[in-house]
């Protein structure tokens, strides 16, 4: 049942880190070095029985077996991974004279199940291309039916590895092959998914803005016994941004461990308005831009049918992007110096090995602390456009945000380090957070086909021109126009209104329109959209002084004015210490202390 004030439960994750632990038993304090460390080798243990276990299972019947879904007795497989494979009995193995709880080998099996059927569906799709790749000329014909189609990216993967196994084979035909000939194990992530687990390894229990998890830990690195298996209660603070939600259930975290010490990656569960797809008769279409993250514009449908202003809105990147730039070109060249370095120091003498592989060793550090910095970024960028997107939408009165389907946009004909630039901008990442940000105020979030958005006119359906360059867009038949990604927005936002009616969803994903029909888009001009704030900057020149004069100085002369910078607006400068906004400026001493201080000296 759905209507107004209905709510529905949805997941979220957030993380946090735990500031105190106690032995569970005798309530003695721990101290968290000693907790990382035991963490350290509980996570080794679970990390050595998966690699084993992946390593023994690395056979084309075992994704045989988890394409068809059924066990030796034709039943099906449950859904739990762990459950999954102690009916089909892939148990790991751990070293002798090591006793390891069985709720850990829950873990261990439910993280392996996790990998092998995600990759599942990676062995059909290479068994299919392999059947279709021609050695000898390294292409791949196009799909017989719709059963072995695959998204374009993803078949120029493999493609990419068909055409490096063609060579290192000396171009021998190679006919169907299996993800277990293409490419060897997986490595596994060092975590612990305790979610796997019941209360006898873990529980987690919320007092106040409090998570208190219990759970066991060794307390050697080869434990012989279930002495040595302990209870440690952990005791973290719940985020800020989470106080108010309303929160139905906790759920168990998954531990890992980075260079600040244990991390906890939490989800839970709350109640959120209830989104209908078929309410509301506006809509607000996102088109991702390559000149920034994207671009918003609104659609409403009336009684003479279709209408929008075609006045948009660009996101402000605030300068991530130029600074994703250019941690992404330095990470491209730490990658290609350190390539070379590899080829060199694979034929050289012994001691110029070593001293290359220690420079190698430096460099990949330093490319690991820029993708880490990249992530950050990306992370905040995500994020804080899917707020300035669902606040447009809000302002607007819009039900519905449409997105351009990412599995079929591929960047082309922009030069090939501009295409690399925007195949590796963080759309998904921004897709999720949007998605996650609009669930939260009872907006919903639905992918439309991408195909003609920035070409088509949204009036007559007809090309439109370029009269003033790329990212401009103008039909002379409609005599209407503007910059290229607003119109796009339009035509995304009619998609997304015209069918609605037809959308799909899938378990885990976004609701999809499949097909783009067209109805003409009138233009009006009654206020359908949020006026765009527009920040005027300080008037520095021809202004009067503000601070008082200086005393013993000429009469004649002022404090000068700040210097002009486009940081300057009308918002209030944060003040200073404050490490919460990127934006934040330290400011200068001001020149009337100084002056004072000259003169008591």
């Amino acid at each position: 049942m759905t209507g107004p004030g209905t709510t529905a439960p949805r997941q979220f994750a957030f993380t946090t880190r735990p500031y105190g632990a106690v032995d569970d038993a005798t309530g003695e304090p721990i101290g968290l070095d000693d907790v990382d460390t035991r963490v350290g080798w509980l996570l080794d243990l679970i990390t050595a029985a998966g690699a084993e276990l992946v390593s023994r299972l690395w056979l084309p019947a075992t994704f045989d077996v988890l394409a068809a879904g059924r066990d030796r007795h034709d039943r099906r497989l449950p859904v739990q991974g762990h459950a999954a494979a102690a009916r089909l009995g892939w148990n790991p193995i751990f070293p002798d004279g090591v006793y390891v709880p069985s709720r850990v080998t829950r873990v261990v099996t439910a993280q392996v199940m996790a990998t092998l059927r995600t990759l599942a569906y990676r062995d059909a799709a290479i068994t299919a291309l392999s059947a279709r790749f021609d050695p000898a000329t390294g292409v791949v014909a196009p799909p017989v039916g719709s059963a072995d189609d695959v998204p374009s990216g993803f078949a120029r993967g493999v493609q990419r590895q068909l055409v490096a196994r063609s060579r290192r084979g000396g171009g021998a035909p190679a006919g169907r092959l299996r993800i277990t000939e293409v490419q060897g194990p997986p490595q596994t992530s060092a975590m612990a998914r305790l979610s796997a687990a019941d209360r006898q390894l873990a529980q987690l229990a919320v007092t106040g803005d409090e998570l208190v998890l219990t759970v066991k830990l060794p307390t050697c690195p080869t434990p012989a016994g279930r002495a040595q298996w302990r209870r440690v209660r952990l005791t973290a603070a719940v985020p800020a941004h989470l106080h108010g939600r309303a929160v139905s259930d906790w759920h168990l975290p998954t531990l890992v461990l980075d260079r600040r010490g244990l991390l906890w990656r939490c989800a839970a569960t709350e109640l959120v308005p209830e989104a209908d797809l078929m309410d509301g008769a506006a809509a607000v279409g996102v088109d991702w831009s390559p000149s920034t993250l994207g671009a918003a514009a609104i659609a409403a449908e009336g009684p003479d049918g279709l209408s929008s202003d075609y006045l948009g809105w660009t996101y402000d990147d605030r300068g991530l992007g130029i600074k994703l730039a250019r941690l992404q070109a330095e990470g491209q060249m730490l990658h290609r110096k350190a390539a070379r370095l590899t080829r060199l120091a694979a034929t050289a003498p012994p001691e110029v090995r070593a001293r290359l592989e220690t420079k190698i060793a430096v460099l990949n550090d330093h490319r690991t602390a820029v993708g880490v910095k990249r992530g950050k970024i990306n992370r905040e960028l995500a994020f804080h456009f899917a707020r300035q997107v669902t606040d447009y939408a809000e302002a607007a009165g819009a039900q519905v945000i449409a997105v351009e389907d990412l599995t079929t946009l591929e960047t082309r004909g922009h030069g090939r380090v501009n295409n690399n630039r925007a195949a590796q901008s963080a759309r998904r990442q921004a897709v999720a957070a949007l998605a996650h940000t609009a669930t939260g105020v009872g907006v919903t979030v639905v992918s439309v086909p991408a195909r003609g958005s920035s070409a088509l006119c949204p009036g007559c359906d007809e090309p439109l021109a370029r009269p003033g360059g790329y990212h401009d867009a103008w039909c002379p038949r409609c005599r209407v126009g503007g910059n290229r990604d607003h119109m796009a927005g339009v035509n995304l936002a009619k998609r997304a209104l015209l069918g609605r009616n037809k959308a799909t969803r899938r378990r885990g994903q976004l609701s999809a329109v499949r097909v783009a029909e067209h109805a003409p888009v009138r233009r009006c001009r009654d206020k359908h959209g949020p006026t765009p704030s527009r920040p005027r900057h300080r008037r520095v020149r021809r202004s009067l002084p503000t601070t008082t004069r200086r005393l013993g100085v000429n009469s004649k002369q002022h404090v000068p004015a700040s210097q002009a910078s486009v940081w300057d607006t009308v918002k209030p400068i944060p003040p200073h210490g404050d490490a919460g906004s990127r934006d934040t400026r330290t400011s200068l001493s001001p020149a009337t202390s100084v002056a004072d201080s000259m003169k008591s000296t």
